[in-house]
Protein backbone atom coordinates (compact mmCIF):
# COMPACT_ATOMS: atom_id res chain seq x y z
CA UNK A 1 0.00 0.00 0.00
CA UNK A 2 2.66 2.34 0.41
CA UNK A 3 3.69 1.93 -3.22
CA UNK A 4 0.27 3.63 -4.46
CA UNK A 5 0.09 6.98 -5.36
CA UNK A 6 -3.36 7.88 -5.63
CA UNK A 7 -2.20 11.10 -7.31
CA UNK A 8 -0.70 9.13 -9.77
CA UNK A 9 -3.39 7.04 -10.04
CA UNK A 10 -5.46 10.07 -10.83
CA UNK A 11 -3.46 11.50 -13.67
CA UNK A 12 -3.19 7.65 -15.59
CA UNK A 13 -7.28 8.21 -15.51
CA UNK A 14 -7.08 11.09 -16.65
CA UNK A 15 -4.59 10.27 -19.55
CA UNK A 16 -6.37 7.30 -20.43
CA UNK A 17 -9.57 9.49 -20.68
CA UNK A 18 -7.74 11.55 -23.24
CA UNK A 19 -5.87 9.14 -25.12
CA UNK A 20 -7.92 6.09 -25.56
CA UNK A 21 -9.35 5.70 -28.80
CA UNK A 22 -12.95 4.22 -27.25
CA UNK A 23 -13.56 7.58 -25.27
CA UNK A 24 -13.14 9.36 -28.43
CA UNK A 25 -15.87 7.34 -30.08
CA UNK A 26 -17.93 7.80 -27.04
CA UNK A 27 -18.08 11.91 -27.64
CA UNK A 28 -18.20 11.04 -31.13
CA UNK A 29 -21.35 9.33 -30.40
CA UNK A 30 -22.37 12.14 -27.94
CA UNK A 31 -21.57 15.48 -30.35
CA UNK A 32 -23.07 13.24 -33.10
CA UNK A 33 -26.52 12.88 -30.85
CA UNK A 34 -26.49 17.01 -29.98
CA UNK A 35 -26.18 17.38 -33.70
CA UNK A 36 -29.05 15.37 -34.18
CA UNK A 37 -31.48 17.13 -32.06
CA UNK A 38 -30.42 20.90 -33.62
CA UNK A 39 -31.47 18.54 -37.28
CA UNK A 40 -34.33 17.60 -36.25
CA UNK A 41 -35.22 20.97 -34.32
CA UNK A 42 -34.75 22.75 -37.85
CA UNK A 43 -36.32 19.91 -39.76
CA UNK A 44 -40.04 21.66 -39.26
CA UNK A 45 -39.77 23.34 -42.32
CA UNK A 46 -39.37 20.38 -44.32
CA UNK A 47 -43.18 19.88 -43.98
CA UNK A 48 -43.93 22.62 -46.03
CA UNK A 49 -43.25 23.01 -50.06
CA UNK A 50 -43.70 26.10 -52.32
CA UNK A 51 -43.53 25.79 -55.89
CA UNK A 52 -44.51 28.03 -59.08
CA UNK A 53 -44.70 26.93 -62.88
CA UNK A 54 -45.12 30.00 -65.76
CA UNK A 55 -47.33 29.19 -68.66
CA UNK A 56 -46.66 31.68 -71.36
CA UNK A 57 -49.75 33.65 -73.02
CA UNK A 58 -48.75 32.71 -76.26
CA UNK A 59 -49.00 28.75 -76.80
CA UNK A 60 -51.56 27.37 -78.49
CA UNK A 61 -51.68 23.86 -77.44
CA UNK A 62 -55.05 22.05 -79.38
CA UNK A 63 -53.90 18.21 -77.45
CA UNK A 64 -53.85 19.34 -73.89
CA UNK A 65 -55.51 23.02 -73.86
CA UNK A 66 -54.95 25.09 -71.07
CA UNK A 67 -57.13 27.97 -69.31
CA UNK A 68 -54.60 28.85 -66.95
CA UNK A 69 -51.39 30.80 -68.15
CA UNK A 70 -48.90 32.95 -66.89
CA UNK A 71 -47.57 31.90 -63.05
CA UNK A 72 -49.23 29.71 -61.53
CA UNK A 73 -48.12 29.14 -57.56
CA UNK A 74 -48.76 26.51 -55.22
CA UNK A 75 -48.28 25.69 -51.38
CA UNK A 76 -48.55 22.35 -50.17
CA UNK A 77 -48.40 21.00 -46.30
CA UNK A 78 -47.39 18.07 -45.17
CA UNK A 79 -49.28 17.32 -42.23
CA UNK A 80 -48.05 13.61 -41.18
CA UNK A 81 -44.72 15.24 -41.15
CA UNK A 82 -45.98 17.95 -39.25
CA UNK A 83 -47.68 15.56 -36.51
CA UNK A 84 -44.20 13.31 -36.57
CA UNK A 85 -41.87 16.18 -35.70
CA UNK A 86 -42.52 16.41 -32.05
CA UNK A 87 -41.51 12.64 -31.70
CA UNK A 88 -38.28 12.97 -33.70
CA UNK A 89 -37.35 15.68 -31.66
CA UNK A 90 -38.20 14.09 -28.62
CA UNK A 91 -36.66 10.60 -29.90
CA UNK A 92 -33.24 12.59 -30.56
CA UNK A 93 -32.99 14.29 -27.20
CA UNK A 94 -33.43 10.81 -25.27
CA UNK A 95 -30.71 9.45 -28.13
CA UNK A 96 -28.67 12.10 -26.78
CA UNK A 97 -29.08 11.47 -23.05
CA UNK A 98 -28.66 7.85 -24.09
CA UNK A 99 -25.14 8.84 -25.24
CA UNK A 100 -24.39 10.95 -22.55
CA UNK A 101 -25.20 7.82 -19.84
CA UNK A 102 -23.27 5.46 -22.33
CA UNK A 103 -19.96 7.82 -22.39
CA UNK A 104 -20.44 8.64 -18.73
CA UNK A 105 -20.52 4.68 -17.46
CA UNK A 106 -17.55 3.89 -19.97
CA UNK A 107 -15.83 6.52 -17.96
CA UNK A 108 -16.79 4.66 -14.67
CA UNK A 109 -15.46 1.68 -16.36
CA UNK A 110 -12.00 2.99 -17.59
CA UNK A 111 -11.27 4.33 -14.51
CA UNK A 112 -12.06 0.42 -12.74
CA UNK A 113 -10.14 -0.64 -15.53
CA UNK A 114 -7.19 1.60 -14.93
CA UNK A 115 -7.02 1.29 -11.25
CA UNK A 116 -7.11 -2.48 -11.54
CA UNK A 117 -4.27 -2.42 -14.00
CA UNK A 118 -2.21 0.25 -12.19
CA UNK A 119 -2.68 -1.95 -8.89
CA UNK A 120 -1.64 -5.65 -10.56
CA UNK A 121 1.30 -2.89 -12.24
CA UNK A 122 2.50 -1.92 -8.60
CA UNK A 123 2.09 -5.36 -7.03
CA UNK A 124 4.16 -7.17 -9.64
CA UNK A 125 6.44 -4.39 -9.38
CA UNK A 126 7.22 -5.09 -5.71
CA UNK A 127 7.15 -8.54 -6.12
CA UNK A 128 10.20 -8.25 -8.62
CA UNK A 129 12.11 -5.86 -6.05
CA UNK A 130 11.62 -8.54 -3.49
CA UNK A 131 12.39 -11.23 -6.00
CA UNK A 132 16.07 -9.07 -6.75
CA UNK A 133 16.46 -8.87 -3.42
CA UNK A 134 15.92 -12.87 -2.61
CA UNK A 135 18.12 -13.04 -5.36
CA UNK A 136 20.60 -11.00 -4.04
CA UNK A 137 20.91 -12.87 -1.15
CA UNK A 138 20.76 -16.35 -2.80
CA UNK A 139 24.34 -14.89 -4.25
CA UNK A 140 25.79 -14.07 -1.39
CA UNK A 141 24.95 -17.39 0.23
CA UNK A 142 26.11 -19.02 -2.99
CA UNK A 143 29.27 -17.27 -3.11
CA UNK A 144 29.88 -18.17 0.63
CA UNK A 145 29.37 -21.53 0.24
CA UNK A 146 31.29 -21.63 -3.00
CA UNK A 147 34.50 -20.36 -1.07
CA UNK A 148 33.72 -22.90 1.44
CA UNK A 149 33.56 -26.04 -1.17
CA UNK A 150 36.69 -25.04 -1.97
CA UNK A 151 38.13 -24.84 0.97
CA UNK A 152 36.75 -28.15 1.36
CA UNK A 153 34.68 -26.89 4.65
CA UNK A 154 31.57 -27.80 3.46
CA UNK A 155 29.93 -31.00 1.56
CA UNK A 156 28.54 -31.51 -1.68
CA UNK A 157 25.35 -31.34 -0.81
CA UNK A 158 25.53 -27.66 0.94
CA UNK A 159 26.83 -26.59 -2.54
CA UNK A 160 24.78 -28.22 -4.42
CA UNK A 161 21.84 -26.67 -2.17
CA UNK A 162 23.13 -23.39 -2.55
CA UNK A 163 23.20 -23.83 -6.33
CA UNK A 164 19.92 -25.25 -6.74
CA UNK A 165 18.41 -22.16 -4.26
CA UNK A 166 20.37 -19.50 -6.64
CA UNK A 167 18.84 -20.98 -9.85
CA UNK A 168 15.64 -21.07 -8.65
CA UNK A 169 15.85 -17.63 -7.57
CA UNK A 170 17.12 -16.66 -11.03
CA UNK A 171 14.03 -18.22 -12.50
CA UNK A 172 11.73 -16.84 -9.82
CA UNK A 173 13.41 -13.41 -10.80
CA UNK A 174 12.78 -14.20 -14.56
CA UNK A 175 9.20 -14.91 -14.11
CA UNK A 176 8.33 -11.97 -11.63
CA UNK A 177 10.11 -9.31 -14.33
CA UNK A 178 7.59 -11.35 -17.43
CA UNK A 179 4.81 -10.81 -14.91
CA UNK A 180 5.73 -6.84 -14.71
CA UNK A 181 6.47 -6.32 -18.03
CA UNK A 182 3.32 -7.73 -19.23
CA UNK A 183 1.09 -5.67 -16.23
CA UNK A 184 2.96 -2.34 -17.34
CA UNK A 185 2.56 -2.92 -21.04
CA UNK A 186 -1.58 -3.45 -20.16
CA UNK A 187 -1.35 -0.61 -18.15
CA UNK A 188 -0.26 1.66 -21.00
CA UNK A 189 -2.63 -0.21 -23.77
CA UNK A 190 -5.30 1.97 -21.79
CA UNK A 191 -3.04 4.95 -21.64
CA UNK A 192 -2.08 5.46 -24.94
CA UNK A 193 1.76 6.32 -24.10
CA UNK A 194 4.39 5.25 -21.99
CA UNK A 195 4.21 4.99 -18.24
CA UNK A 196 7.40 6.96 -18.31
CA UNK A 197 5.75 9.76 -20.50
CA UNK A 198 3.17 10.39 -17.71
CA UNK A 199 4.38 12.93 -15.05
Amino acid sequence: MTEISNVYMEKLIATAKENYPRMKNYQIQLERARTNIGKQSVSWFDAFSFSYINQPRNNVDIVNPSFLNGYQFGFTINLGSILQKPYNVKQAKQEFRIAQTDQAEYELTIEAEVKTRYYLYIQQLTLLKLQTKSLLDAQTVYTDIKNKYDRGTVTFTDYNNASLSLNGQLAGRISAEGSYLSAKVSLEELLGKRLEEVK
